[in-house]
């Protein structure tokens, strides 16, 4: 059985640098042969509980990205805190 994935989710072309010489150099230095490679994406960091906790509270308070310093406040106050202790 042959499972087909899409690439570009797993990995992306990646330009490396090519080895110079500057002209009053005495040796090239830097790089490497150069061109293009596939690299994979870094896998994410694992999340510790007390992040898990947080981003769990939050979601649950309704804080979430552009919200206002007064709901934000109010959220801390009437919300976060208690869930927190």
């Amino acid at each position: 059985m042959v499972v087909i994935m899409n690439i570009s989710d797993v990995y992306y072309s990646k330009k490396r640098p090519k080895a110079y010489k500057a002209s009053d150099a005495a040796y090239v230095v830097g790089g490497n042969k150069g061109g293009r490679v596939f690299a994979a994406y870094p896998r994410p960091y694992p999340i510790t509980s007390q992040q898990k906790k947080v981003r769990d509270v939050a979601a649950k308070c309704g804080i979430k990205k552009g919200i206002s310093k007064s709901a934000l406040q109010k959220a801390m106050v009437d919300c976060v805190k208690p869930a927190m202790q």
